[in-house]
């Protein structure tokens, strides 16, 4: 018995063995056919525009810096380091809206009572499933009336009044998990509500705050069709509508300078997430887990 056993046991062991590196070898193979984008994309940027297509290899025959420089110079006398800052701009007060007001919401719905609180605790859940496009039209309507589009203010007021359902589920589902007898012990020491928010909610949470951030960054970082309905006037484009200037409707695309642009857009992105990425999944985990 125990005979068979030891070779069931080796039989085993040596599936296991031979299985791993397969399995290995196709998570590799998976990973190069989605980075090939990527990678493709960064070697066009050190091209010249004739030969991007024409060259399959990632290796340019010809090397050249130029893409770079022409790209940064931007268009219309406008450089692309002005569509950078306004990005940043917009990207940082994005954050910081959202971190605010999504927490504050979450906080009450988290630990404060107050009437139709499971009320509008479902009515904020159901705006995570309406789409985004049957609220364009009559939010385009209202910010035209009160005279904001082509300003920054419709991709930033909406950011300060708690409109990301996501965030506040997010952030909600951690605050659930912060013990009770914290926040009794802080009111015998005499917080009230808001001090409690700032002193021990808001920094307990920090995980949930951090991945609220830096998702805010990716969205608004990326986002092409809000800036595109706001935005009019070039000195306000940010990079997402700098890098759509390179391409011409005639058919004068500037091919090399694109990928170029695109190539520095993807910096700050792989920057955030490289740094941060140890909060993002404790956050997502965290708050998926506890409720």
């Amino acid at each position: 018995m125990s005979a068979k056993i030891n070779r069931k046991t080796k039989t085993k062991t040596s599936k296991v063995r031979v299985s791993t590196p397969i399995k290995h070898l196709i998570i590799i193979a998976l990973g190069i056919l989605m980075l090939y984008p990527l990678i493709w994309m960064v070697s066009s940027s050190f091209k010249p525009d004739e030969e991007i297509f024409t060259n399959p290899s990632f290796w340019p025959e010809t090397f050249t810096w130029d893409n770079y420089i022409q790209g940064w110079a931007g268009l219309s006398g406008v450089s692309f380091g002005k569509f950078f800052l306004n990005s940043i701009f917009l990207v940082t007060m994005a954050m910081i809206g959202n971190v605010l007001s999504g927490s504050m919401a979450a906080y009450a719905f988290a630990k404060l009572d107050f009437a139709f609180k499971k009320i509008l605790f479902a009515l904020m859940l159901m705006t995570l499933m309406l789409p985004f496009h049957v609220t364009v039209i009559p939010q385009y309507i209202l910010f035209n009336e009160i005279d904001m589009v082509n300003t920054y203010w419709p991709l930033i007021i909406p950011k300060f009044l708690a409109v990301e359902g996501f965030f506040i589920f997010l952030m909600v589902q951690f605050i659930r998990g912060i013990p009770g007898e914290l926040m009794q012990a802080a009111e015998i020491d005499g917080c009230g509500p808001i001090r409690m928010y700032w002193k021990l909610i808001l920094p307990l949470a920090l995980p949930a705050v951090i991945t609220t951030m830096i998702f805010t960054f990716i969205w608004t970082w990326n986002d092409f069709f809000g800036q595109l309905l706001y935005l009019s006037d070039i000195n306000k484009y940010t990079v997402a509508l700098g890098l759509r200037m390179f391409l011409d409707a005639m058919g004068q695309n500037s091919w090399g300078a694109m990928f170029a642009m695109s190539t520095l857009s993807l910096v700050p992105l792989f920057t955030v997430f490289i740094f941060f990425q140890k909060y993002l999944i404790e956050g997502i985990a965290t708050g998926g887990l506890k409720g």
